[in-house]
């Protein structure tokens, strides 16, 4: 039996003001193709579906297309559990009605130890889904004393393992934060100071678990403990990760293979960092000069509208740094080298307002005012 996990789609989201429907559209076209071609049983969402509890109107049409695609279209079940970003109350309306189309939402606590139990070619697996929930949560459902995020996710887990069963192989979906695993800086905290973090070790007996809320994908503690990651890049941060999908395959015996299926973006996110002239001279050869940026330049004299210009080869530069405006010479300026720099730095100005270059008249017609000005 095959299964995709995934999670952290974060439907709706917004970057530097703009909106990602298109591209989270783009990449979920390829999740559906990645179903059709690797002959997948079903489909693990770890959380996060939306990028906030009250989403926008498009946001849950995009979704309901997808799920529409993929449980009705292709007959394929899907099994889902919100996460911090997501209502779990929203998520899970109709969630009775909606296991006869092969929809499986897991939303509330009391479920946690109800597998959806599918099967294929005599292999049965029991998807078990802790969805994101808060020690308070935790406490007041169960009445149990749980003082920590770890607490309350080893106890919900200990609650499974009571109940599953070694003649099935089990699956984990859970959203929340392993500790030791990396971070990225599009990640919503889920408590300040760490106090969010849960321990790996009680998960070490499934046959794999499908973890959501981090960005990056990775493992922790063993391989088989793994977060799929987002589905593209939500943060200047995650420029070096490769997004994707994780394809996983079971068998009687448990865990088979787990491979990573890359999704590309439709405009990738990229930090530049040169000179303004040389990045407008690459912007104008650039064949992905689409792409989302974050440009940083290392010029150190004042230019005039630096992002209308930036913008004119690459119109999707969302955030500009200068750090080289902020290196300052601490050594002591006589007046001859002042009267210097005012001259060059209205150069500067003139070329870019008349787009050439000062005469050497003009020059020294300025150079006579600024003299004027400092005696």
């Amino acid at each position: 039996m095959k299964f995709i996990h995934t999670s952290d789609w974060h439907i709706g989201r917004q970057f530097h003001n703009v909106s990602l429907l298109e591209d989270q559209m783009h990449v979920l076209n390829q999740l559906i193709e990645y179903i059709k071609n690797e002959d997948v049983d079903a489909l693990v969402i770890a959380g996060d579906i939306y990028d906030r509890s009250l989403p926008p109107a498009n946001a849950v049409e995009l979704l309901d297309n997808v799920l529409k695609s993929i449980c009705m279209d292709l007959n394929i079940p899907i099994i889902l559990i919100p996460g911090n970003h997501d209502s779990a109350e929203r998520v899970r309306f109709g969630a009775k009605q909606m296991k006869e189309s092969g929809l499986h939402i897991i939303g509330n606590l009391n479920e946690v130890i109800e597998p959806v139990l599918i099967e294929v070619k005599g292999v049965e697996v029991a998807f078990y889904g802790i969805p994101y929930c808060e020690p308070l949560m935790v406490r007041d459902t169960f009445d149990v004393e749980v003082k920590s995020f770890d607490d309350a996710h080893t106890y919900l887990v200990d609650e499974i393992k009571n109940v599953m069963s070694d003649q099935q192989v089990n699956v984990l979906i859970s959203h929340c934060f392993i500790d030791g695993a990396a971070e990225s800086d599009s990640e919503r905290p889920l408590q300040i100071g760490g106090a969010d973090r849960v321990s790996y070790q009680p998960c070490v007996e499934f046959d794999y678990v499908a973890l959501g809320h981090l960005h990056s994908p990775q493992y922790k503690g063993m391989e088989h403990i793994r977060y799929s990651g987002s589905i593209m890049k939500y943060s200047f941060s995650e420029q070096n990760q490769k997004k994707g999908i994780t394809l996983v395959e079971v068998d009687k015996t448990g865990l088979v293979s787990q491979t990573h299926l890359p999704l590309k973006p439709l405009r990738d996110m990229r930090v530049i960092e040169d000179e303004l002239e040389t990045i407008l001279e690459q912007g104008k050869v650039d064949p992905n000069n689409d792409d989302y940026l974050l440009v940083r330049l290392t010029d150190k004299h004042a230019i005039l509208d630096p992002m209308g210009k930036l913008r004119a080869v690459y119109p999707n530069v969302l955030h500009l740094e200068k750090p080289g405006m902020l290196e300052t010479n601490t050594s002591q300026l006589n007046q001859e080298s002042l009267k210097q720099g005012e001259l060059d730095m209205f150069k500067d100005f003139y070329s870019q307002i008349a787009g050439q270059e000062m005469s050497e008249e003009q020059s020294k017609l300025v150079s006579g005012l600024i003299d004027g000005l400092t005696k």
